[in-house]
């Protein structure tokens, strides 16, 4: 048993360990200070390439927020960067950052020297030294084995490349449209003329087969090559000017003459609609010199980052924020070109009037943090994203649950659109579209798509709705591409529950009394998975009986996790799951146990590294935390509702020691920046603790103030300011916090407290304290 409250170490040794939460080093009569910086540029802070090695699958190279393009180098990983390799296949338009399968990869370019004789891009990659090779925000340049140098920035809806070649007659720019990081089903190539190629690419895919989709691109060169060709399968055929293949290598060759003139560059537009929009999307976004689309892209950057300063903090710390805040805001990407036009789910054109339409949801991992994060800091696209999810509906007749490009992929499992869309609801992002979402929503809570539609949306809500639990069945045949909530039966059953509860405030909000009664009692469901006998959740079958190992440490059942993890992901009632397990001295041992506390407070570094982490994909069979995934993220402020708050704090910043300013700096996949925006929120010390509502739980901040924009048609006072006056490694603990000079006792904000205040500020000190430990100062249950 644990006796509270106590801080743990006491003296030096408390001190020395509790310097790596803060990710910095202990200064002499200082434990934070603001890390020095040249010119004060917020951008030169970012490092692109943390998450680039042991898969947290993020990329270097080039982009704008949420642009359609991510110009960016392809070494052979199947996600597209890996840092331990030293080949380059091309620089490709499309990525999505921190997936874990492999898509996009549209278009690798690769400049070379001499004649064409190669049309493998494994086999023409250019060799590359990470000596000759840097990136910042908008920016990435590369020195190939070749002797040219490669610079890659993008503008919103097209990417821009410069090529240095040494002199030479034979300097040459390929254009690959037949190999991807995805399948290629098909691609034509065109010359236009001599300085224009056209192509179209149709793929598949998002870690199995997906239904097709076509990028659009057009390529525009500041200058004539001069002469040209192309190749079809290993046929390589100099003068031609046209080329079109089926699940086969495919793509065209520009040559130039750099003995005179050594650089090149290239501007390619992409749409998703048609031809017509790649060449209207480079008609209003190119033109433009690369150093010009260079400073622009860099100005976009800082623009944004500076919407949030953070004073204090060691330089690791201030790195890796500023990185993980740049990651934030790569995803979702806009899906419409300049025109409006967009290709709907239903594959067909449609055009957004007074908004921007957005894709790639990758809702699952993006509901519990990213959403609020963007929610918080860019309304405007985050109100746009959520209309985007909305005409998703309206046009295919379902909503989306794991959305690429123009199609569903059905990867992962549960309901996460729903938690994403009473999110935008309870943020105010939806004024005007309410009833829209709601009755979107009270379809996919109350139904299941047609067999003969892509999405599997509730796949097991028959089921559920009779029985209030999604049965597991092992091996069960899929009936639809993507993951299948009928193999992980007792986490969707959690996930369902969730959705249900989050619905449930939407409803009654609305009005719809009789519908918010029906999903708050479905709310409850996730008791019908509870296994006394084991005191954990467990998978029921399709006869209602348990199965699978009683072991809550095994997987069976549950998705990239175990009932140790999921157990804690009843945000909508956590006083019925603490009762469930024993009350709070029950929980609070459980808790204790599941993060390995006692080691955490002797070495909170150490025990992150070696005790909770266990490998990139050691989802499966552990009774410990794992903050490299999802079902884990809202864990550590399950003790702001169980009296113990200040051992959030210390969850907290050890799971910030993960976040380090190198290539292995991420934990695990960032999933379109789930993680990034996990580690910004923690740090500022706000975090969505019901996701789905307007409930944001309160910790130690690990900077002593972060000044905060907001959008004052969203947030009237215009900022806010959380302070944390000589917050550092030994002084962690809460000792009291106010809200505009007011006393602050509850662990928790709402939205509402955002727009109305100006100050959140916090006393910390070297002991935990009695903040928050009230019953009555824990975020509510939903009523």
């Amino acid at each position: 048993m644990h006796r509270t409250p106590r801080p743990g170490l006491r003296g030096p040794a408390a001190v020395l360990a509790a310097a790596a939460l803060l990710g910095g080093v202990l200064l002499p009569g200082a434990a934070a200070e603001a890390a020095p910086r040249s010119d004060g540029r917020l951008t030169d802070l970012v490092n692109p390439f943390i998450g680039t090695q042991n898969e947290g699958n993020t990329y270097p190279g080039a982009s704008v927020p949420f642009g359609m393009v991510q110009l960016s180098p392809d070494t052979g990983h199947n996600t597209g960067y890996d840092y331990g390799e030293n080949h380059i296949r091309g620089f490709s338009s499309v990525h999505l950052s921190g997936v874990g399968c492999g898509l996009g990869g549209d278009l690798p370019t690769l400049p070379t020297t001499g004649d064409v004789t190669e049309t493998d891009y494994a086999k023409y990659a250019a060799e590359f030294s990470h000596d000759d090779e840097k990136a910042s925000p908008g920016y990435y340049k590369v020195g190939l084995g070749s002797g040219i140098d490669a610079e890659l920035t993008a503008t919103q809806r097209t990417g821009v490349q410069r090529y240095t070649f040494p002199a030479t007659d034979k300097a040459n720019v390929l254009l690959n449209a037949g190999q991807s990081l995805h399948r290629t089903l098909s691609s034509e190539v065109e010359i236009l003329d001599s300085r224009t190629v056209r192509t179209a690419i149709t793929g598949s895919g998002f870690c199995q087969d997906t239904k097709p989709y076509t990028v659009y691109t057009v390529t525009r060169f500041d200058r004539p090559f001069t002469t040209s060709g192309t190749w079809n399968g290993d046929t390589v055929t100099g003068g031609s000017k046209k080329s079109a293949a089926a699940d086969a290598r495919n793509g065209a060759w520009l040559r130039f003459d750099t003995t005179k003139d050594r650089t090149v560059e290239a501007t390619t537009a992409l749409s998703y609609v048609d031809a017509r929009g790649a060449a209207l999307n480079l008609r209003a976004e190119g033109g433009r010199s690369f150093d010009r689309v260079r400073r622009a892209a860099q100005q976009t950057w800082e623009d944004r980052l500076e919407g949030v300063r953070a004073k204090g903090g060691g330089d690791e710390l201030r790195r890796t924020f500023y990185s993980s805040l740049y990651r934030s805001f790569l995803a979702p990407n806009v899906g419409s070109d300049v025109d409006g036009r967009y290709t709907g789910w239903d594959q067909k054109k449609h055009r957004a009037e007074n908004f921007t339409y957005y894709q790639n949801w990758s809702l699952w991992d993006t509901y519990r943090t990213q959403a609020q994060l963007l929610a918080l800091l860019a309304p405007r696209e985050s109100r746009d994203m959520a209309i985007s999810v909305l005409r998703v509906d309206a046009e295919s007749g379902w909503l989306p649950k794991w959305g690429y490009g123009t199609v569903e992929t059905n990867i992962m499992t549960g309901d996460p659109v729903t938690p994403f869309l009473t999110n935008a609801y309870q943020q105010g992002l939806l004024k005007g579209y309410e009833e829209q979402a709601y009755r979107a929503l009270r379809k996919n809570a109350d139904g299941v798509p047609p067999t003969d539609s892509a999405p599997v949306g509730r796949e097991a809500n028959v089921q559920y709705l009779a029985d209030g639990f999604a049965p597991y069945i092992k091996d069960r045949q899929h009936a639809k591409p993507g993951d299948s909530d009928f193999d992980h039966g007792a986490s969707a059953t959690l996930e369902y529950a969730l959705a249900d509860g989050m619905l449930a405030e939407m409803a009654r909000d609305l009005g719809h009394d009789a519908d918010a009664a029906r999903y708050e009692a479905r709310a409850q469901n996730y008791r019908k998975i509870f296994d006394p006998s084991t005191g954990f959740f467990r998978a029921r079958d399709a006869s209602g009986a348990f199965t699978g190992p009683a072991d809550p440490a095994e997987s069976e059942g549950f998705h990239e996790g175990t009932s140790w993890q999921y157990q804690w992901m009843v945000p909508q009632d956590i006083p019925g799951m603490v009762d469930l397990i024993g009350g709070k001295d029950a929980a609070n041992q459980r808790l204790d146990s599941f993060f390995a506390y006692d080691e955490l407070l002797a070495d909170p570094a150490k025990t992150a590294r070696e005790v909770w982490v266990n490998g990139p994909y050691a989802y499966y069979n552990a009774d410990k935390y794992n903050p490299q995934n999802e079902p884990d993220l809202i864990a550590p402020y399950t003790y702001l509702s169980t009296g113990q708050p200040w051992k959030t704090t210390d969850v907290v910043h050890a799971a910030l020691t993960l976040f380090t300013n190198g290539p292995t700096g991420m934990t695990g996949n960032d999933d379109l920046g789930t993680m990034s925006a996990w580690m910004v929120l923690s740090s500022i010390g706000v975090f969505p603790v019901q996701p789905g509502t307007d409930t944001w739980g309160l910790s130690t901040p690990a900077f002593e103030r972060v000044d905060i924009e907001l959008d004052r048609r969203y947030y009237p006072r215009g900022a806010l300011t959380v302070s944390a006056p000589g917050t550092s490694a030994a002084d962690r603990y809460i000792q009291s916090a106010r809200l505009d000079g007011a006393p602050q006792a509850r662990t928790y904000l709402t939205t509402d407290d955002i727009r109305s205040a100006r100050s959140l500020s916090f006393t910390v000190g070297d002991e935990p304290s009695t903040w928050g430990t009230s019953p009555e100062d824990a975020p509510p249950a939903l009523d």
